[in-house]
């Protein structure tokens, strides 16, 4: 490495005032560090020799390709239509994040066409550029709330998705620090996979600042009580969000019908593939009003008419609220690293159309019903919620096998089983999160009920 040599290593020991490196770690606890030799395997002598080394150990990966895939849980099997992946290759997108004016031009516009379509199927008018995840999403939305409300506490499903929990803890910081907001969890209904109302009704108060719910669920179940839930929150002066997956648009009725205030997901099922540690964008949505728009902290593109006439411009709007205009006073940290999805995420929607979300949306709802019927007729499975969209908890106690072994069985014939939830949701017993979309033929659903039986008859 460059750095290494003598002379440059002296010198930058020289600019920063060191006489040895050494001082630069006296801070580390001594049972911290290495004594000794680092064993290392023998360098390889060429770029063809790594190159191999590389594709052996590849190799030995499973991957959604070679494995027929059930495993969903926040990242999720879609088909991704190819020019998605033409777009997200232009060098005009690629290389314009903050290009020259004329560049900068085409990515607004592109940017807005992101906005507009998302805020068309949401039935929401103000929609930000994404941020990181929806986790992310949800984070920054009941921070808007507590600013919105000036109260502290939220309340949350208590079968939230442990990572997007997590998130949320996060943004929430610390009970020491002077922004602390308390989560609060509110009982699921056994039954329908819901919020337990009573316990909602409860658990709210006049220091709630918002009440967070999803449909479908982080478990797939359907919420039918969102307009209720809705009101309950509006009674008591508390914000209403609403997480929900776009592909469930074209069938389930849009977060404003049911009186949600901010709505929030993840915009990774919008033509971005499974990639590992990254394309799990989120996003933000509200009604067009001023209380809202003030208390965003992601980016804004707008249209306005120049002076020509039926010419239009796209140009940022409320950056200096951002924390690239104001930096830590901004709302929220906010970055941009999923905004060139947000240019394949427009595509995607231009391509389907409202007619398209809505076929996608039926031809989803199918086959995970057929999934319902052929997995809870065997013997000792049971299906949680049978009023599902995409993901089924399929419940294995009858069964007297635990997830783990059927998994590691699955395995061996070429199947990727669902998520193991024994762990993180210990009351719905040995059960799994299986992930039935678009990509899943009648023949895989019955290859996968057809192995399921083998499994749990040996």
């Amino acid at each position: 490495m460059a750095n290494s040599a003598p002379d440059l290593r002296r010198e930058l020991l020289d600019a920063i005032g060191v006489a040895d490196p050494e001082q630069l770690f006296e801070q580390i606890p001594a049972d911290h560090r290495l004594r000794g030799a680092l064993t290392l395997p023998p360098a390889l002598r060429s770029e063809v020799e790594l190159e191999r080394h590389l594709r052996t150990l590849l190799a030995r990966n499973g991957s959604a390709e070679s494995h027929l895939s059930f495993l969903g849980r926040g990242v999720w099997p879609h088909h991704v239509p190819a020019i998605c992946d033409e777009l997200a290759q232009r060098t005009e997108f690629v290389t314009s994040e903050w290009g020259t004016p004329a560049s900068d031009h085409g990515r607004n516009q592109a940017w807005f066409e992101f906005a507009s379509q998302l805020g068309e199927l949401l039935e929401l008018d103000f929609v930000g550029l994404p941020v990181y995840s929806w986790g992310c999403a949800l984070g920054h939305a009941v921070r808007m709330a507590a600013r919105i409300t000036g109260r502290r506490r939220v309340l949350v499903p208590a079968d939230l998705d442990p990572e997007r929990r997590a998130v949320l803890r996060t943004y929430c910081e610390p009970p020491e620090t002077r922004s602390h907001l308390t989560i609060e969890l509110v009982a699921v209904d056994a039954e329908t996979g819901g919020l337990d109302l009573a316990d909602l009704e409860r658990r709210l108060g006049d220091d709630v600042a918002a009440v967070y719910f999803e449909t479908p669920t982080s478990l797939g179940a359907i919420e039918g009580r969102a307009a209720e839930i809705a009101a309950l929150a509006r009674g008591r002066g508390a914000e209403t969000i609403a997480g929900v997956d776009p592909l469930s648009l074209g069938v389930l009725a849009p977060p404003s019908s049911y009186g949600a205030d901010i709505a929030v997901g993840s915009t990774q099922p919008l033509g971005i593939h499974m990639n590992c540690g990254g394309g799990t964008g989120g996003f933000i949505a509200t009604r067009d009003e001023e209380r809202y728009a003030r208390q965003y902290p992601t980016l804004q593109v707008s249209i306005a008419p120049t002076r020509v006439p039926g010419e239009h411009g796209f140009a940022m709007a409320l950056f200096e609220q951002s924390s690239y205009g104001r930096r830590e006073e901004g709302n929220d940290w906010t970055g941009n690293s999923v905004y060139l999805w947000a240019v394949v995420n427009a595509a995607y929607m231009a391509l389907l159309g409202p007619q398209g979300f809505r076929d996608l949306g039926e031809l989803i709802l199918q086959r995970c019903h057929y999934a319902a019927r052929r997995l809870g007729a065997l013997d000792g499975v049971r299906i949680r919620y049978p009023h599902a969209f995409k993901e089924l908890v399929v419940d294995f106690s009858g069964s007297g096998r635990t997830v783990a072994a059927i998994n590691a069985a699955l395995l061996e014939r070429g199947i990727f089983g669902g998520s193991d939830l024994s762990t993180d949701h210990p009351e719905l017993g040995q059960s799994a999160l299986y992930c039935v979309t678009e990509v899943h033929a009648q023949e895989d659903i019955d290859r996968l009920a057809d192995a399921l039986q083998e499994v749990l008859a040996r």
